[in-house]
């Protein structure tokens, strides 16, 4: 998927709709990253052709210890998929914090808990483990 931010976006929304849709028509997927931290026009998300939301590390970070970053994280998957869209959180590092996404249904980590940055080489070696 191609990572998308909101700034990036809503420079110029119809033209930014426009070549979405004509990239998307071609088999691209688009994930909007950093979903909640920017402008976060809920209008967008059903204008766009977007087929992810990935949830800012800064909610993630403090899911298993501050209510108000679990709620906003249970709101951002909870839109996501009844948008359809598929959800991605950002900066998993512990366990706990890869149990309470799982528990609430997000589709897909990422974070150093998993690994950190590999090269391409390494990524092909680790999973063919």
């Amino acid at each position: 998927a191609i990572e998308l931010t909101e700034g990036l976006l809503i420079d110029n929304v119809e033209q930014s709709i426009a070549i979405l849709e004509e990239l998307h028509q071609t088999g691209i997927v688009f994930a909007l990253d950093d979903f909640g931290t920017g402008y976060s026009s809920l209008n967008y998300l059903k204008r766009f052709p977007l087929q992810a939301l990935k949830i800012d590390q800064s909610f993630v970070r403090d899911i298993t210890i501050d209510p108000n970053s679990a709620a906003i994280t249970d709101a951002i998957i909870s839109l996501a998929h009844g948008l359809k869209l598929k959800v991605i959180a950002e900066g998993v590092e512990t366990q706990e914090q890869l149990d309470y996404l799982k528990a609430q249904g997000c589709d897909e980590v990422q974070g150093y808990y998993l690994s950190r940055p590999l090269p391409p080489e390494a990524v092909t070696k680790m999973l063919s483990h």
